[in-house]
């Protein structure tokens, strides 16, 4: 690991620590649990409605709940352990490359930095510019249910094996009177295939998902409100999405929103760059 690396890593983790200590996180989440057998999981080509199929073939989006599919309370428990996110300090974050084998199993890759040029990420402070995270806990990933997600997921899309998936958990909480979190302008992120999943919402208001045909924001196309295992799928490439900024319902309290975004096949060439260095056996969106 070089220089670089090993100070984000060493600053995530001691933010990690600052954040358990200062704010109670253990008590606050449950502890994660391994044990899945309770769900009865279907099948990747069976996972999701015929309904979630047809919108995204017709109009380029879908709405969908998982939370038959998945243990939501077992994966809130890996938020307590999330390190702060060391570009944005209001907010914390995970993120781990994955792909599926050439026997259709979900493997985690080696590290690759997030990487998304000018044109895909209009924060001056963020475009064009490197960024390692901590990665997603072995023991998450490791999940049945996680990967049962991970492969619906690719199969939906008809992502194939050795195609880099990248898969963040991230969010914003605290104590204060409003969250620092102030919405994300309109906005694509990148790639071909992307997902929103909502994890948990508590005390908040806002965070209200809105799709457009166009980046101008003259052509909307619809409004959502994601709750805890809902999840958004998005043509990335064919449309626009944005997020309004949330607020406290009761001031003082705590309040949270966690999510998980998964996205794959991109088409910024600047993160396609990084991922032909960091996985030289990858298969790419711009590779015949």
């Amino acid at each position: 690991m070089n220089i670089a690396n090993r100070g984000v890593r060493q600053l995530a983790d001691s933010s990690r620590k600052i954040t358990l200590e200062q704010g109670g996180l253990v008590e606050h989440y449950p502890t994660p649990k391994t044990d899945t057998t309770p769900l009865r999981l279907p099948l990747a080509s069976q996972y999701w409605p015929e309904a979630v199929h047809e919108e995204l073939a017709r109009q380029h989006w879908s709405k969908a709940s998982i939370t038959s599919q998945i243990d939501l309370e077992a994966w809130q428990g890996f938020l307590k352990d999330l390190p702060r996110d060391p570009y944005v300090n209001t907010r914390w974050k995970r993120m781990s490359w994955l792909h599926l084998n050439d026997q259709h199993e979900v493997e985690t890759l080696g590290e690759c930095p997030m990487a998304q040029g000018g044109k895909f990420n209009d924060a001056a402070s963020m475009a064009d510019r490197l960024r390692y995270y901590a990665p997603l806990e072995e023991s998450f990933t490791e999940r049945e249910d996680v990967r049962a997600f991970v492969k619906a997921w690719a199969d939906m899309w008809g992502i194939g094996p050795r195609e880099p998936i990248l898969m963040q958990i991230t969010g914003v909480r605290g104590d204060g009177t409003i969250d620092p979190l102030q919405g994300q302008g309109i906005h694509a992120d990148g790639c071909k295939y992307l997902s929103i999943l909502v994890l948990n919402r508590e005390n908040v208001s806002g965070a209200i998902n809105t799709l457009y045909q166009d980046k101008a924001g003259k052509e909307l196309l619809t409004t959502t409100e994601l709750a805890p295992g809902e999840v958004l799928h998005i043509h990335d490439d064919q449309l626009f999405h944005s997020v309004s900024s949330i607020t406290q319902e009761n001031a003082g309290e705590h309040f949270e929103r966690f999510i998980i975004i998964i996205n794959c096949s991109f088409i910024d060439e600047f993160q396609n760059r990084m991922l032909r260095r960091h996985f030289p056996d990858a298969v790419l969106n711009d590779c015949e």
